[in-house]
């Protein structure tokens, strides 16, 4: 591919990444008005949220290893397509046990952001493997920054079209399916595949004994653990920090999602722009171990913060921490692997993420409301810093492609 053309397809995989997390967070103000409607518990509105993430676990090592086999491009418009009926599965829903297909469904197609990554992998030169990854990052990022915000003012715009029950909510499913369609018409006409050796050998083992194998891989499994650590840390302090802004500050609802589109906006400029600049002059390994440090500084700092200007630090350092530490393990992993199986090397630590997320809100949950308000940060603060020592010991044998000179 050209270098032009290379550019365009990444320009799809980012807004394909993007729709991904926007149709996640459009549904965490909306879940919560449909769980009250259709008479869900405190524990069932939290499970509608950690059954996404759980199908991801599940399945985004299928999507990698089939992307591997028949290629990125149909893996990834199939699950568009897909991801589009589930979000209007989502809109009709009229009970709970349909809700939870709905999420079922949408966790499985958006499953295959393992072969995003993938794709990206396929595209890019070695040396710009991580600076490629962090797209994926600022996806996320600016997802996190969209979704939730979209989702509540879609809803607020339904009820005033239609007070009717659930056409609000349904409204605002409605536009994230139609999102995707586009998308999905989009990457028909645009998206080129990227695979030029497809694998024969991608489906010869089975699933867990393909996540044990990399798990075991030396570099590539401490890596991938240092993923789900970071990813349990963040979803533990997400899960609990609107609680503790409430009771400590006194913030509501309005206020935290400002803060977290705060954190995304940092996320957005740290892998939009600042790893770019950073890695031709560091490499992975310190930018990295950078992102470690700064993630438990900024994880910790939430527990021992005095006032909302310290607070407004530690959530400045988190976020450059985090920001930091996704694409530069997601780009080291990628180096070290071989060039047929990117698919299921990134599905296999998109699983790694994804338990995190299922694991990280009931263990933050559970240290908020049994322990002390502050204990999931200082738990998140240190899954941080052992996934720092875990760097630490195999510094040496970490990737430098990213840097220049």
């Amino acid at each position: 591919m050209t270098s032009t053309s290379n550019k365009s397809q990444l320009a799809i995989i980012f807004f394909t990444v993007f729709l991904y997390l926007v149709g996640f967070g459009v549904v965490i103000p909306v879940i919560p008005i449909l769980s009250r409607n259709f008479g869900a518990t405190a524990l069932e509105t939290g499970l509608l949220l950690s059954v996404y993430s759980l199908m991801q676990f599940l399945f985004s090592p299928f999507w990698g290893r089939l992307s591997d086999r028949l290629g990125r491009r149909p893996i990834l418009l199939f699950c568009l397509f897909g991801e589009g009926l589930s979000y209007i599965l989502f809109a009709w829903a009229r009970s709970l046990e349909w809700l939870f297909i709905a999420r079922l469904l949408a966790g499985f197609f958006g499953a295959s952001l393992s072969t995003a990554s993938a794709y990206i992998s396929d595209i890019t030169p070695k040396h710009e493997r991580s600076k490629g990854m962090a797209l994926i990052g600022a996806a996320f990022g600016l997802g996190f920054v969209v979704g939730p915000a979209l989702g509540g003012a879609l809803a607020v715009w339904g009820h005033k079209i239609n007070p009717a029950p659930h056409f609000d909510t349904s409204f605002s499913a409605y536009w994230v399916s139609a999102l995707c369609f586009a998308n999905f018409l989009f990457g028909i006409k645009f998206l080129t595949e990227s695979l030029s050796n497809k694998s024969e050998s991608a489906e010869k083992k089975k699933r867990f004994s393909v996540m044990w194998h990399y798990l075991n891989l030396k570099t590539v499994g401490p890596l991938m653990t240092v993923f789900l650590l970071s990813s349990l840390a963040m979803s533990s302090m997400e899960a609990t920090l609107i609680l503790f802004m409430g009771e400590k500050y006194q913030w509501d609802v309005k206020q935290v999602s400002f803060g977290f589109a705060y954190i995304g906006v940092i996320i957005v400029f740290t892998q939009g722009f600042l790893v770019r600049r950073l890695l031709p002059k560091w490499g992975e390994r310190k930018v990295l171990r950078l992102g470690l440090i700064l993630l438990a500084l900024g994880l910790t700092g939430i527990a021992i913060a005095g006032n909302i200007a310290a607070m407004a630090v530690t959530m400045t350092l988190l976020s450059l921490g985090n920001g930091l530490t996704n694409p530069s393990t997601l780009g080291s992993i990628s180096l070290l692997t071989d060039a047929k199986e990117q698919g299921v090397a990134m599905g296999v630590t998109q699983s790694m993420a994804s338990l995190g997320r299922i694991l990280g809100p009931a263990l933050g949950g559970a240290l908020y409301g049994s322990v002390a308000i502050t204990a999931p940060f200082w738990a998140s603060g240190f899954l941080a810093f052992l996934g720092l020592i875990i760097i630490l010991i195999i510094y040496k044998l970490i990737p430098e492609h990213g840097r220049v000179g």
